[in-house]
């Protein structure tokens, strides 16, 4: 058993959604979009260990390295055009 926890969904559901955002995006020209988007996938831990691993497990299949971005806080992230995808953790309660 690990000791972190992945803030992950319903696959189906989310794929599902994008599909939906696309084809409403291509059928409403008018709308506006940002200029960079992020999907980030949550890691819950106790400690800085648990967090790094926790990311890492998240961005091993997207083929990115888990950064330290400082102060024991990691993420992990794919650009895909100007949107990326990718893993941060959740900072520890007394850092919220």
């Amino acid at each position: 058993m690990s000791d972190y926890v992945i803030r992950s969904g319903d696959r189906a559901a989310f794929l599902a959604g994008l599909r939906e955002l696309v084809d409403f995006l291509t059928a409403n020209p008018a709308v506006v979009v940002p200029r960079h988007a992020s999907v980030v996938v949550l890691v819950d831990a106790v400690d800085s260990v648990a967090r790094r691993a926790g990311v890492e497990h998240v961005a091993a299949p997207l083929g990115v390295p888990a950064e330290d971005v400082g102060l024991g806080y990691f993420d992990a992230r794919r650009d895909f055009g100007p949107i990326s995808y990718g893993a941060a953790e959740v900072p520890p309660e007394e850092r919220q």
